[in-house]
């Protein structure tokens, strides 16, 4: 299955860059690849070539390897597995240290923060059981201070140590606070941590651990090599903290700045916030394009809070901007041609303006009506995420269809599913309240969700979804259709992986409606990696779909949204969406329909606002950073970004 990431649009030129220059900014080298799959195969590279290099030194001793759980580390087990597969690597002679695991927590637990482990990597090649050095959870409280102490000896001096870090900057269960010179000990977690791993749990913080064994800061300091990785864009801010921020026992990754042999491994999303990635022309000579002259105009005025016509060019050449004017210069035809650039993005009309010259209109005019389709991939996304968008859509006589990619049962907490059975009792419709309070009652903490109450919680997100587009006239019936994509219905949080079954349910749909806009998911960091799930699956559904033959797709346009987690750097919008005061109201009643999603969702993520309270900040802020910029004033903006494939 392929794995999306955005079109790189220009940056630094680090062919024959000095190294010295390329990480001049960073306090731990880091090596940025295109995704965490091509960059854990880098990482195994280099434990085979450790492994190897260890046996011919002929020292006797077996290679004495750190590893993390979690989630960060996954793609890296299963390269190793491929590689002991294929005789590039034995672990005969590796023993292998995994640097935490949860307090109390017998071995038999389906939780077990080293179970992945095992399952991924441990139980697939030849290391030797007495060989594996796992925190035991069993240990009884009265010598669980004797038994860190004597798996902290042993864990002294690993050879290597491949640890993820978490978003809070945590490594192992070193959460903020935690000393440099720490050693292996119990520590109690935070109700952040819990709630974090309260996923594993099935969203019931009340079951989940309140405390862990973890390998200390000081410890992982005592290994000869030490090797951190990071995925995804919800790692964007720890990765810019660890590696060139300044040491914070707030952050604690941030100590490891201190080890002589570090480095730090991230795909292109989470380092997108590092200063060689966000403002490249401070580090050396760039790739100049369109997207990249606007990203250096956008940050320029960020910086010097300045409209883009009100820029000069001291101001350019103060802040790194030379090269720029001395290749499209002047000053003032750069500011014009940006200025105008953003002006075109504006549109009132999102599925192009009938009858109107379209030549800086980011939408065709024709045809008109136009056939579009927008994927969720839960059953709020499209309201959360381009409501006034969608809307606008529908009133301007667009046949607009919407596609929820699945079930989104998880997120209804109990108490909703018992208030929707006693309504249907009062109403006497049947009465099934005890048999499902039953069901409640009788759930097995940590375990999958009974099929039988998934399937009423999907049917309360499925009328919510309903009732939100009939609010504002779409037809529940004959445009919206949901697809219950088969990866999603594992029955925990933890989903299935995503196979062909769930690309040609999508197929079918594209292939019915043959839509001449398509609207997915941008915004890939949501906390439980459905949506970037979703949108890969529709890419490559569109991709075979082309394969196939329906070159009609040739003319379909693709446009991302983002919502209730993150929004588009400004530099990369393709078409911005006003909404009227009277507009986000209606979007925001339509997000209301939901109401299963309100005040008491299980899997909110580490915002705490309602997300009819997030959605209309960022579409506000968003209108705010194009008044900034010296574009009219809007109540809010949605925004969009046209994928080209």
């Amino acid at each position: 299955m392929k794995h999306f990431s955005l079109p790189k649009n220009g940056g630094l030129i680090e062919d024959k860059l000095p190294k010295s220059l390329l990480h001049s900014h960073e306090k731990i080298t880091t090596e940025i690849y295109a995704d965490s799959t091509v960059g854990s195969e880098q990482i195994a590279d280099i434990i085979i070539k450790a492994v190897a290099d260890h046996k011919a030194s002929g020292s006797g001793r077996p290679f004495k390897l750190g590893l993390s759980t979690g989630l960060s580390p996954v793609s890296l087990y299963r390269w190793l597995v491929k590689s002991y597969d294929d005789g590039a690597i034995s672990f005969a002679d590796v023993e292998i240290y995994s640097i935490d695991e949860y307090y109390p927590c017998g071995q038999e637990v389906a939780q077990r923060r080293n179970n992945r482990l095992y399952k991924e990597l441990l139980d697939k090649v030849d290391v030797r059981p007495e060989n594996i050095h796992i925190p035991d959870g069993t240990v009884p409280q009265e010598k669980v201070s004797e038994y860190c102490a004597e798996f902290d000896k042993a864990a002294q001096g690993l050879d290597l140590l491949v640890i993820g870090v978490g978003d809070g900057g945590q490594v192992g269960f070193n959460e903020s606070g935690a000393t440099e010179n720490s050693r292996t000990r119990t520590v109690p977690l935070s109700y952040k941590s819990r709630k974090r791993q309260a996923r594993n749990f099935n969203g019931d913080i009340a079951v989940t651990p309140n405390s862990a064994i973890t390998i200390g800061i000081g410890t992982m300091m005592s290994a000869r090599r030490i090797i951190l990785m990071a995925w995804g864009e919800k790692k964007a801010e720890v990765v810019k903290s660890v590696v060139e921020g300044k040491v914070d026992p707030a952050c604690p990754a941030s100590f490891l700045q201190k080890h002589e042999n570090i480095s730090f491994y991230t795909d292109e999303m989470s380092a997108s916030l590092l200063t060689r990635v966000i403002a490249p022309w401070t580090v050396g000579p760039c790739k100049w394009t369109p997207e990249l002259i606007r990203k250096a105009v956008v940050w320029l005025c960020e910086n010097l809070h300045k409209p883009i016509l009100k820029l000069t060019q001291k101001d350019y050449l103060e802040n790194s901007l030379g090269e720029l004017l001395e290749l499209f210069g002047p000053y003032d035809k750069i500011n014009i041609d940006v200025f105008n650039e953003f002006q075109h993005t504006i549109t009132g009309w999102p599925g192009g303006k009938p009858n109107a010259d379209d030549t800086t209109r980011p939408v065709k005019s024709t045809p008109f009506p136009k056939k579009v389709l927008i994927f969720s991939p839960h059953p709020d996304d499209d309201v959360i995420s381009m409501g006034g968008t969608f809307i606008r859509l529908v009133h301007q006589g667009h046949d607009v269809h919407v596609a929820y990619e699945t079930s989104g049962d998880l997120a209804v907490h109990d108490d909703v599913v018992l208030q929707h059975m006693d309504a249907a009792r009062q109403l006497g419709f049947g009465d099934r309240f005890d048999e499902v309070k039953y069901i409640i009652d009788t759930k097995k903490p940590g375990e999958p969700e009974p099929k039988d109450l998934l399937a009423i919680k999907a049917a309360i997100r499925r009328s919510e979804a309903r009732s939100a587009v009939r609010s504002f006239g779409l037809d529940d019936d004959s445009n919206v259709h949901f697809l219950n994509l088969p990866f999603y219905e594992s029955g925990g949080v933890t989903k299935l992986p995503r196979t062909q079954a769930d690309l040609n349910i999508i197929k079918v749909l594209i292939s019915q409606i043959k839509p001449d806009q398509i609207y997915m998911a941008g915004d890939l960091a949501d906390p439980h990696g459905t949506h970037r799930v979703c949108t890969e699956a529709a890419l490559e559904a569109i991709e075979q779909l082309k394969e196939e033959g329906n070159d009609w797709l040739n003319d379909t346009t693709i446009w991302l949204y983002r919502g209730a987690w993150m929004e588009w750097e400004l530099w990369r919008v393709d078409m911005a969406v006003p909404l009227s005061p009277d507009e986000l109201i209606e979007k925001r009643h339509a997000i209301f329909r939901h109401l299963s999603q309100k005040d008491i969702v299980p899997f909110p993520g580490d915002d705490p606002r309602e997300f009819w309270q997030r959605a209309e900040e960022r579409t506000q802020n968003t209108a705010k950073l194009y008044d900034e910029l010296g574009m009219a004033e809007y109540q809010a903006i949605e925004v969009f970004v046209r994928l080209k494939l």
